[in-house]
C-alpha cells in the first residue's frame, strides 16, 4: 500500500546513481520535478528517461549537469536546446519497442515518477492522459512515487494501477499542462484538403501532431462511419464523434471506441475523455504494433516530415545532424497502414518551410535522419497536391515529388535531379 507523504520526503527516496523515468506529454509531474530539481545538490549522476514532456524540464538545465543526465526518447520542445547542446542524449527507437526496453533493461528504471488521480472505491488510480510505456516503467521501477491529482482525468483501458503498486503518494492540485490548437493558414488547409480526399469512409485514422494533422480533422465533416485507431487523441476528433462522423462501427479490433496511447490538448478533451467508455487509453506497445494496425482495413495513418528527397526517403526528427524531434510511431503506423486492406501511408508537409526553403530536396542535409524508408511512403502530400509513390521507379518518384514541390523550386530540382541521381526526367 502506497505510503502518503509530503513531497520532500518522497523525492530523499532517490539517490545519486539511480536511474529514473518520469511520466511523459500532458501527465508530467510537475509537484514532482520541481522538488527534484530543489534536491539537486545532495543528487550526483542521476539518469533521468522520459519520452515528450509538456512543461518546464528544469532538471535539463546547465546548472544541474552533474546531479541529472537526460536521455530523451522522443525530444519536446522543453529538451531541445539541451539535447542539441550535448547537455542531453537522444535515443532514436520504434515508440512500440520502447516497453520492451524497460522489460529487458536494457534502458533499466529504478525509479517512476508518475501523475494519477485519485484511487477510486476499489483503490484503482488512472494514469489518465498518458498510459504510453508508464505500464512498463512502473514495474521495472522498484521505487514508485505517485502525484495523487484530482485534476488528472479517469481513462478506461490500460490506464488503471492499484494503489498498493505505488511505494510513495504525494497528494498535489495540479492542473494538466495544456495545449491550445494550432493556427491553420492557407498552406495547411489546403494540405488537409488533399489528405481528407484520400481517406475514405469507414476508414481507421492515426493522426500525428500539429497543424496539419488539425487541418485534415476539419476537412472530414462529410466523411462517414470513421475510426480512430492512433497514438494520440486531441481536441480535433471530438467535434467528428459528436456529429457521429468517427464512430468506429467499420473497425475489426475495439469496434465503435476510440483508442489512443496518450491525450494532449485543452480542458475540452481532458473532460471529454473523463470517464468516458467510449475512450481506451492503452499500452503503446499494442497500439503501435504493426500487426495490430493493419487489422483495422483502410487504416490511413497521417504523419508529417521534415524533409523528403526526391527518391521519397524521409527524414522526421532532425534537421540536419541536430535531433528536434524523434521517430515516434511514424514508421509502425506507415507499415501497419500499408499492410491494411485498402489502407494507405501518407506523408503530409509543406512545401517550403516558413523561411522559403523547400522541404522537397534533391538531397537530404548532411546528417539528416532517415526515418521512413523510400519503400514504406505510398502517398506524399503538399499544398500543390499528392504524389503516389508505391511501386514508383525512383525516376517515377522524382517527377511526380517535384510535380508537387513549390513551382519556384520546379526548375531548379528537375536540373539538380538529373545531374546528381543521374534520372532522365520530365517535368
Amino acid at each position: 500500500m502506497g505510503k502518503l507523504v509530503q513531497v520532500s520526503e518522497a523525492i530523499l527516496a532517490i539517490k545519486s546513481g539511480q536511474s529514473l523515468y518520469i511520466h511523459s506529454v500532458a501527465a508530467a509531474p510537475q509537484t514532482l520535478i520541481h522538488e527534484l530539481v530543489r534536491q539537486a545538490d545532495r543528487l550526483r549522476d542521476v539518469r533521468i528517461i522520459h519520452l515528450h514532456t509538456e512543461g518546464p524540464a528544469p532538471y535539463a538545465d546547465a546548472a544541474h549537469a552533474e546531479s541529472f543526465h537526460v536521455t530523451c526518447l522522443f525530444i519536446g520542445a522543453n529538451m531541445r536546446k539541451a539535447v542539441q547542446e550535448g547537455r542531453a542524449d537522444y535515443a532514436p527507437v520504434f515508440l512500440s519497442e520502447i516497453p520492451h526496453l524497460f522489460r529487458s533493461r536494457t534502458i533499466p528504471v529504478d525509479v517512476a515518477l508518475i501523475n494519477v488521480s485519485p484511487p477510486d472505491q476499489h483503490g484503482f488510480c488512472s494514469l489518465g492522459v498518458t498510459v504510453e510505456a508508464a505500464h512498463e516503467a512502473l514495474h521495472s521501477a522498484s521505487i514508485v512515487i505517485a502525484q495523487i491529482n484530482p485534476h488528472m482525468p479517469r481513462t478506461h483501458g490500460d490506464a488503471l494501477i492499484h494503489k498498493s503498486k505505488l511505494t510513495y503518494m504525494v497528494e498535489v492540485d495540479e492542473p494538466i499542462f495544456e495545449t491550445q490548437p494550432p493556427t491553420l493558414g492557407e498552406i495547411e488547409i489546403s494540405i488537409g484538403k488533399h489528405v481528407a480526399s484520400l481517406v475514405d469512409d469507414g476508414a481507421t485514422l492515426q493522426m500525428g501532431i500539429g497543424a496539419i494533422p488539425d487541418a485534415v480533422l476539419h476537412q472530414l465533416g462529410s466523411h462517414k462511419n470513421l475510426g480512430v485507431h492512433t497514438e494520440m487523441f486531441s481536441d480535433g476528433l471530438i467535434d467528428l464523434i459528436e456529429r457521429d462522423v468517427v464512430n468506429g462501427s467499420c473497425k475489426t479490433i475495439h469496434p465503435s471506441k476510440v483508442v489512443a496511447t496518450f491525450v494532449m490538448g485543452t480542458q475540452r478533451v481532458y473532460d471529454f475523455v473523463d470517464d468516458n467508455p467510449m475512450v481506451s487509453m492503452l499500452d503503446v506497445a499494442y497500439i503501435n504494433n504493426p500487426a495490430n494496425i493493419q487489422r483495422n482495413p483502410k487504416m490511413t495513418a497521417i504523419n508529417s516530415a521534415i524533409e523528403v528527397d526526391v527518391t521519397g526517403q524521409v527524414c522526421a526528427d532532425s534537421i540536419g545532424p541536430a535531433p528536434y524531434s524523434g521517430v515516434g510511431g511514424q514508421v509502425d503506423f506507415m507499415r501497419g497502414a500499408a499492410r491494411s486492406d485498402g489502407g494507405k501511408a501518407i506523408i503530409a508537409l509543406p512545401s517550403r518551410t516558413s523561411s522559403g526553403i523547400s522541404r522537397i530536396t534533391t538531397l537530404l542535409k548532411q546528417g539528416a535522419g532517415v526515418v521512413s524508408t523510400r519503400a514504406h511512403v505510398h502517398y506524399l502530400v503538399t499544398e500543390h497536391g499528392t504524389a503516389y509513390l508505391y511501386g514508383k521507379s525512383l525516376r517515377e518518384r522524382a517527377e511526380a515529388l517535384i510535380a508537387i514541390a513549390h513551382p519556384d523550386d520546379r526548375e531548379r530540382l528537375a536540373k539538380e535531379t538529373r545531374e546528381l541521381w543521374k534520372l532522365q526526367i520530365h517535368v
